[in-house]
């Protein structure tokens, strides 16, 4: 792996992070690098409410600012809080409303990327 698909896995890992903070549901990190020329991650994200939706955005904007001192170079749809795109070039975070995930189901279309698995330690009480 090379040192910048290095970061963008880090950068993958800090936002799918930053999600399960706000309790986002089925949090999937696919790499597509090998299968598209877009990213080399997707990031994909359900949110069970618009509030959520935009919650859970906001959390992985700040984590990436903080930890990487990176902005999105674009994002769409935070104003509907139904589908908003946080694009970072190298990494696309997708958090969807369940019906437009069920719909798009950007993980069948995708279905030929490598999933990475997720470090997840239950949360101390």
């Amino acid at each position: 792996m090379s040192e910048s698909q290095g970061i963008a896995q880090a950068l993958a890992l800090c936002l799918a992070e930053a999600a399960d903070d706000r309790k986002g549901g089925n949090i999937l990190v696919l790499q597509v690098a090998d299968v598209s020329y877009i990213a080399d991650y997707f990031v994909i994200v359900t949110g069970f409410s618009r509030t959520q939706v935009r919650a859970i955005t906001e959390s992985m904007e700040r984590s990436v600012e903080d930890t990487y001192n990176r902005l999105p170079l674009r994002q769409e749809g935070k104003a509907e809080g139904t589908w908003v795109l946080l694009d970072y070039g190298d990494v696309i975070a997708h958090i969807m409303m369940p019906d437009q995930r069920e719909y798009y189901d950007l993980e069948a279309f995708w279905g030929h990327a490598e999933r990475l698995p997720l470090d997840r330690t239950p949360a101390e009480d």
